[in-house]
């Protein structure tokens, strides 16, 4: 499913307006229908005490259409007018002369105090306030009246956007509703997605509102649902070339974990064959667990790490593998930074850069983009900020334009990890994986991910499907993990061995528990 920016979607309803002669009035009628199918179904009207939260824009004009709607359905129904009753124009205005005609109650407030009693005797609350333009905190009776209904423990529904979440980041812009469900209108937008906002949405749902599907799937929107292909089904009579030829160079002394988990997890996901290039001292550290490795021993500087002796047996090997992952656990040791650098700008194969090796390129990230085969990154957020040269305040704020830029800055696709992790392509497009919870915020989880990306590659995805395969299993692993333990107290190790069911699940179809989180949304069928 396609998510846009706030300014995209309103170039999407001038569109259908104005090419597809859509009226406003029909759009908004049918995302107010949507909303009121929701609370049908999730509690019912008939007989309940509603309140609708209007503000003066087009979203309050949304809400007077879900009040006319709970009234003809039998609810009982109040509007309460946070804004400008002045300021309302157009169909919005429209959409309140018809409550007028119909004799519903609309109260204009000014004070949280106004309402206290109407919230506490009502039903269900629906959130029409402010929608996703927001760009600024928000202040005022605005900001009581939304403590209040946070408050109240009643359940709220938001159209489009819970009134204080920005439509283009997710950040809460100083307060926001906490709705238990969320219908948005047209697609979701980035804010629908992103956190902290996504936590207060609740259950989301997407209404079309008569879009035509030329323009809800088109090319020219760049962010999606990541939603990546199916896996090739595997060669019945194949061996483990067959199944990809991964080198892995990590490792240093005291870090066996990274390697370990890398280059198991390659094989849990499915691929063939994994080589772990790593200094002789720590490689029969290792082997004791990760006896199915194929382990190159290599020479090592006096801290334990890869020594710059290692370019010419590193890079012959590269040539016979299919893939190389560099970076898990490697150290910050200078001179083997100054390995990675060179090997990176030398090896004429896919590369993976996670770790260390993110570490190793971020002074000069530059030299990614002489590359000629596919590069892939793996960065967590202080990574990211090390890449690009910001402060994590800064990337909080556009974490999407900010990795949409790196990304086709450095001819690179790259995974921002976290919460909800995006994957950011050369060309422009992104990626937002609802796999995952937070039981994954361990260490070695980005190890395990790096394995999974090479997998996903050596069954047969080009990149970047490859990452965005890699990314939703790794994901899923994690929730496959969850649901046996929970996540509290969730290892990499953990991750890894659910890989296998993951990529099952994967194959087989998704069981129904998941379906509609990884959906992103569900859609709303308005009859």
């Amino acid at each position: 499913m396609k998510i846009t920016t706030v300014s995209q979607m309103r170039e999407m309803d001038r569109t259908a307006v104005e090419k597809y002669a859509i009226p406003e009035l029909v759009l908004m009628e049918n995302a107010g229908v949507a909303a009121f199918c929701v609370i049908q179904e999730k509690i019912g009207v008939a007989g309940k005490r509603c309140l609708v939260f209007c503000g003066s824009g087009n979203n309050g004009g949304d809400g007077f259409v879900v009040a006319r709607k709970i009234r003809s359905a039998g609810g009982d129904v109040m509007v309460i007018l946070l804004g400008n009753r002045e300021k309302i124009r157009g169909i919005s205005e429209t959409n309140l002369n018809m409550l007028v005609k119909l004799e519903i109650e609309i109260r204009e407030v000014r004070s949280a105090d106004e309402i206290r009693s109407c919230v506490a005797h009502c039903h269900l609350m629906v959130d029409a306030i402010l929608g996703t333009g927001l760009s600024k905190d928000v202040r005022g009776h605005y900001r009581e009246v939304i403590d209040l209904m946070n408050r109240s423990g009643k359940p709220v529904l938001s159209l489009d956007i819970p009134s204080g979440v920005n439509g283009d980041t997710g950040q809460v812009m100083g307060i926001s509703v906490k709705a238990d469900w969320t219908v948005t209108f047209g697609l979701p937008k980035l804010g629908n997605l992103l956190h902290p906002g996504c936590e207060n949405g609740g259950e989301l749902f997407v209404t079309h509102i008569s879009f035509p599907t030329v323009m809800t799937r088109s090319d020219d929107l760049k962010f999606s649902i990541n939603l990546p292909p199916t896996l090739p089904q595997r060669a019945v009579a194949g061996h483990k070339g067959d199944f990809g030829d991964v080198l892995f160079i990590a490792g240093a002394a005291g870090y066996y974990g990274a390697p370990y988990f890398a280059a198991m997890s390659f094989l849990k996901a499915g691929g063939g064959y994994a080589r772990l290039a790593a200094p002789e001292a720590i490689t029969p550290v290792i082997a004791g667990n990760g006896s199915e490795i194929v382990f190159v021993p290599l020479k090592q500087t006096d801290a334990g790490s890869l020594s710059m002796e290692n370019r010419k047996a590193l890079l012959a090997l590269s040539r016979i593998t299919d893939m190389t992952v560099i970076g898990p656990g490697l150290s910050l040791d200078p001179e083997t930074l100054q390995l990675v650098r060179q090997l990176i700008q030398e090896i004429d194969r896919p590369v993976l850069i996670d770790g260390d090796g993110i570490t190793a390129i971020s002074e000069d990230a530059d030299l990614l983009t002489t590359r000629k085969a596919p590069t892939i990154l793996t960065p967590h957020m202080g990574e990211m900020a090390r890449i690009t040269q910001m402060t994590l305040s800064e990337i909080n704020k556009d974490r999407v334009g900010i990795l949409r830029k790196t990304a086709s800055g450095l001819n690179a696709t790259i995974v921002l990890k976290g919460a909800r992790s995006m994957i950011g392509t050369p060309d422009g497009r992104m990626f937002v994986n609802m796999t995952g919870n937070s039981g994954m915020a361990t260490a070695g989880s980005g190890d395990v991910l790096a394995g999974a990306v090479a997998a996903m590659f050596s069954l047969g995805l080009r990149i970047p499907n490859a990452v965005e395969k890699g990314v939703f299993i790794h994901g899923l692993a994690g929730d496959l993990a969850a649901e046996t333990m929970g996540e509290d107290g969730i290892t990499a190790r953990d991750i890894m061995m659910h890989l296998p069911a993951a990529v099952k699940a994967d194959r087989m179809g998704l069981p129904d528990r998941f379906k509609n989180r990884v959906m992103g949304a569900q859609v709303v069928a308005t009859g």
